[in-house]
């Protein structure tokens, strides 16, 4: 099973810091050690010289010294060493000794046996003077440090003996370790709390964003994810209600594209199919035939501008426009375009303005692909105009610029609905569209054509008065 987002992170996280610490531990562990046994190692030789350097000085043989009161000194170095010490000579017999034992008894465990002699030459022999072993008295190793005495002659006739558990060494360590881990416990427990807090910060946006984008694999595009900050989470977070909003808009547009192009089909095609079906069986008298045939006629030529409609958007889709660049002159253009709709202008009773005073401006563009996107800003300015209304154009070159201005009045677009006239699908009023057959693809492929072409286009409008759509070309 995949862990989860979250679960990784968290499980990752605190495996780094459980490992870090655990290195930190072991580095800590090995400096104390070393540092312990230094210690100690340097407590045993300074006890050992001490004691050795005092009894050189004040005794000048074994036997003056096991009968002078030298234990309360031996007693107080080892108190303060924290060590066992005693002195023994040159046989390995003990004679003297700093435990409490000695002083009761005037013996102790350390003077039950010799001390073996292999042991106290290579502790002597050895620079440090400082060597493990049990001296043939402890069951386990022990710290040993060894201090020779000698007499004025340099005759050695003892020697100091400083021992101390290794244990004791190992439970300070011990001791250290715990206290650290009992002081990381509380730092730790909250340092696990942040990052589980944290961790679940980060994570949950992406957790409701894969949630939304399975939601939206299955057409439901209403989920939002919250925005909680202004980080790179916080970001995508934002890109993505975006991207949401967008897709919703598109899927609505589709929707609405698809319910119109298959009424715009269906309508004259069941018109077509109606209108042959009653000429070859029939229904129709002969006379009549010809009638009909231009009914037909003209609902071919609608399912060919749908199509062809259809087919320009998957060109501008797939970056297929390929430009046949001509000069072309714009004022001949605009003439061709109006006359072409004369039949619409009439019978709306429209008054165009400016044709026929605007200067000749030419440029270099495709002319059938330019003639398709001003056509469709004509044939949308009759069709959305008022009975007795007006269009007007306006046509100059500034600093290499063509600029066109098509106006119309009319009912205009509604302020909200202007940044998305250009969208493809789009229609500002479904109702009346439908009626115009259109299919809110024209205004997409207009734009995709003055685009491709380098150029711009803009829309204003003030609802109940005009709508003006204003084209600017380099002239090429």
């Amino acid at each position: 099973m995949k862990l989860k987002l979250f679960n990784k992170y968290f499980f990752t996280t605190s495996v780094i810091i459980i490992f870090s610490l655990t290195i930190m531990m072991i580095i800590l562990s090995f400096v104390l050690n070393n540092h312990i046994t230094n210690t100690k190692r340097n407590t045993l030789t300074i006890a050992c010289e001490e004691i050795g350097e005092y009894v050189s000085e004040s005794y000048e043989n074994a036997e003056t010294i096991a009968e002078n009161d030298f234990f309360s000194v031996l007693n107080s170095v080892s108190n303060v060493a924290e060590a066992d010490l005693f002195i023994a000579d040159t046989t390995g017999k003990v004679f003297a000794c700093g435990c409490a034992e000695w002083q009761e008894n005037a013996r102790c465990v350390h003077s039950t046996v010799l001390l073996p002699k292999e042991e106290i030459n290579k502790g002597l022999n050895d620079e440090d003077k400082l060597y493990l072993g049990t001296l043939s008295i402890y069951q386990k190793p022990h710290y040993v440090s060894l201090n020779a005495v000698e007499d004025n002659s340099g005759v050695h006739y003892a020697t100091v003996i400083a021992t101390a558990p290794v244990s004791l060494v190992t439970n300070l360590l011990r001791t250290v370790t715990k206290l650290f881990l009992a002081s990381a416990f509380l730092p730790l427990a909250l340092m696990f709390i942040f990052i589980y807090i944290m961790t679940y910060r980060l994570t949950k946006p992406l957790k409701l964003m894969s949630q939304a984008s399975k939601a939206m694999a299955k057409g439901d595009f209403s989920r939002r994810i919250p925005v909680t900050s202004d980080d790179e989470i916080g970001e995508l977070s934002l890109s993505f209600n975006m991207m949401t909003n967008s897709l919703s808009q598109l899927e609505g547009m589709r929707k609405s594209f698809v319910a119109n192009v298959s009424h715009e089909l269906r309508t004259p095609m069941t018109t077509i199919s109606g209108f042959i079906d009653g000429i070859l069986d029939g229904t129709i008298e002969p006379k009549k035939h010809d009638y009909y045939l231009k009914i037909v006629s003209s609902e071919i030529k609608r399912l060919s501008r749908i199509v062809e409609s259809m087919l320009n958007v998957s060109k501008i889709e797939s970056n297929e426009f390929n430009l046949h660049r001509e000069l072309i002159d714009f004022r001949e253009l605009l003439c061709k375009i109006v006359i072409s709709q004369e039949q619409n202008i009439v019978s709306k009773n429209l008054d165009i303005i400016g044709l026929d005073t605007i200067s000749d401006v030419s440029a270099n563009v495709d002319r059938d692909l330019m003639h398709q996107a001003i056509y469709n800003l004509v044939d949308n300015a009759v069709k959305f105009n008022c009975q007795n209304g007006n269009i007007s154009f306006n046509l100059i070159k500034e600093n290499k610029t063509l600029i066109l201005t098509i106006k119309n009045s009319g009912d205009g677009i509604p302020e909200k609905d202007l940044p998305f006239v250009f969208e493809r699908f789009y229609k500002v009023d479904k109702s009346r569209s439908n009626s115009k057959n259109s299919t809110g693809l024209g205004l997409y492929i207009t734009k995709a054509i003055v685009t491709a072409h380098s150029g711009t286009i803009s829309v204003a409008s003030k609802p109940q008065e005009y709508t003006a759509f204003k084209i600017t070309l380099p002239v090429l």
